[in-house]
This record gives structure tokens, sequence and C-alpha cells, in this order.
């Protein structure tokens, strides 16, 4: 390497310097909350009014399935001030000891919540969480192109459907779609189980043509599949953006219940800011903008009045309730997590 002059050492010097002052004069402009949540989940409309109504920068940061959120904060992904996961991943963390109780008289807007919601089992007391939207996993079908009823997990593997059919990449809510259709619990951790349930999916790989946890209705809409079994909230994007051609169901096994909620990581930066942001959301006309968007399930009974009224009658978003009651929760399997992960990326892979 050539010998640098005496000038260009000033140069270099001068330009890290300016650099650095760069940054943190960016960095100390403004109050920054670091929210990590699922894909299209959030307008960005409601950020921005965040943003501007606190005059603070939101920085959001993405994951696709619980796992995949549970990996990265294993890895040493630290610094977020909000996360908002499933039910049972809240059980995980908080046994961990990875979540930060919530100081409640920050959180005046607690109110709204329907108390249907709270207190579950997954949070006694909602020490660490705070309920953000619900849904169910279950079928949505092309029922233009697909003339014969599909009523259970069980008809995915007749022949006709091969490779019609989009998959959430879950390891949890598709070998549990498996374990229900044999009769056991979705929860279920015996290897034996699961070694069986992986020997069903194995045979339904022919008929799955993709796997997407991000957007599976864009594959349905585009017309490249018939059947997806998607998050209610997809499903009932699929039914408003193409009215009478999709049809959403729990299958008689019973699919899955979920709640996604809003924590504070022990590692937040800002917790204060935090319980701004969370207090923010249950507002009656921000978390009516979060249901007119995406479509879930919203556990703010005072923001019912300001959401669309085709949505609280989307049979997706609000299924039947005699077709919730077989629904389960999904919860901790402890140690059999890795089980879990492991049939699944086998699967994939083979």
């Amino acid at each position: 390497m050539a010998k640098l002059r005496p000038w260009q050492y000033v140069v270099i010097a001068v330009a890290v310097v300016g650099i650095v002052v760069f940054a943190l004069r960016g960095s100390g402009s403004k109050e920054q909350l670091n929210l990590f949540c699922w894909t299209e989940y959030i307008p960005q409309s409601v950020l921005d009014a965040f943003a501007e109504e606190y005059d603070v920068k939101v920085n959001y940061a993405t994951y696709s399935s619980n796992e995949e959120m549970l990996a990265k904060l294993t890895a040493g992904a630290a610094g977020y001030d909000v996360i908002i996961p499933s039910d049972y991943v809240i059980t995980v963390l908080s046994k961990q000891g990875k979540l930060m109780p919530l100081n409640k008289e920050l959180l005046p807007n607690l109110t709204n919540l329907d108390p249907a919601w709270l207190d579950l089992p997954f949070d006694p007391d909602n020490v660490y969480s705070v309920p953000f939207m619900w849904g169910t996993v279950g079928i949505v079908v092309n029922t233009e192109k697909e003339k014969e009823p599909i009523t259970s997990f069980r008809d995915l593997w007749k022949p006709q459907y091969k490779g019609k059919i989009v998959v959430i990449d879950g390891a949890r809510e598709m070998i549990g779609l498996a374990l229900q259709m044999l009769g056991k619990s979705h929860n279920a951790a015996s290897e034996a189980d699961l070694q069986a349930a992986k020997n069903e999916l194995r045979s339904l790989m022919p008929s799955i043509k993709a796997f997407d946890s991000d957007s599976p209705k864009s594959i349905l809409l585009a017309g490249d599949v018939t059947i997806g079994v998607v998050w209610s909230g997809e499903a009932a994007l699929v039914i408003r953006d193409q009215p009478g051609k999709f049809a959403y169901v729990l299958p008689e096994e019973g699919g899955s219940i979920w709640m996604d909620s809003m924590v504070i990581p022990t590692t937040s930066q800002n917790p204060e800011l935090a319980h701004k942001f969370i207090n923010f959301i249950l507002r009656p006309d921000i978390s009516a903008q979060l249901s007119n968007a995406f479509l879930y399930g919203n556990p703010n009974l005072a923001a019912q009045a300001l959401m669309d009224p085709e949505m609280l009658s989307n049979p997706a978003s609000y299924p039947p309730a005699a077709a919730l009651t077989k629904a389960e929760w999904l919860d901790d399997v402890g140690s059999a997590s890795a089980l879990y992960d492991r049939v699944w990326t086998e699967l994939k892979g083979e």
C-alpha cells in the first residue's frame, strides 16, 4: 500500500470528524422509537401521526413469523422499544426475563379495551402486554374455481389441489394443523406426535405452491393459487378486494386463535416513549385505522364505532362465535419448540 502524504491524513481526519459530528447531531435531534413488528400490520399514516404528535422519529423493523423474531432476539438484536409478539411468545419472553412490567398509570387508554380480551392465560393481569389485534388461522378458498366444499384440514390433501395452495411459513401453525387433523392438540409436544405430523405434511408438500407469511393474499388475488392456509386478516382482505369470489373456513378440527400484543423489552432505551406509543395505539381513532387497513379482529371496544361496517361484518375478521369454540390458543411448548423448528425446516428442505 502506498504511503499517504501528510495532507491526505488531514483530509481524512477532517472527514471522519465531520461524519461523527453529523451522526451525533442526527441521532440527538429527535427522540427515537424503535419498533419491531410484523410486516403489513401498522399503516404508515399511524406511524407518521405518532411521529408528528410527539416530535419523534419512528424506526420500523419487521419480521414475518414469531420464530424469526425470537431468533433475532436470541442472536442479540436489541434496542427495540416496542415489540408485538403473539400470545405464546409473550410467555416465553416473560419467563426469560426479557419483558418490562408495564406502568399502567401511563396507559389511561386501557379502559377502551374489551375486558374479554384481557387477563388471558399467557399474561395474567396483563403485567407485560397490551392487546393489539386478534385473529385466527384458517382456510380461504376461491369458490369460483373450487366448487367442492372445503370444511376440514383433511380436504387439503385431495389430489385435485396439487400445486394450488399457499400456506403461511410458520412451524407452529402448520405442524399444529397436521396435529389437529390427527386428533391431537395444536400444542402437542412429544417427538412421536410431531413425527406423525411430519409424515402427514410430507404428503401435502406437492400441493403447496408457495410459503408466504408476509402477503399470501397477493398470490390468491392474482389467481396463481386457489386455496390458502392464512392469517384471518389476509383472508379478509381477499374477500374485501374480490367480493363474492372467496370464502373463509375455520375447519372442523378447530384451527387456531391468537392475540398479538404490545410489549416493552427490558433492553428498551426509551420506555417512557414506548408507553406513549402503546397509549397512542389504544386511542379509538388510531385503533380503528389499524383494523380498517388490515382487517384483523380488534379488542378495542371504543374503536368499533369508527370502524368500517363492512369490516365488522367480514366473516374472516369476525367468524361466527360457534366456529371459534374449537379454535385453540398456541401455548409455550418449552424445549419442544426446537423440535417444531427442526421438523418444519426438514420438511421444507426435502
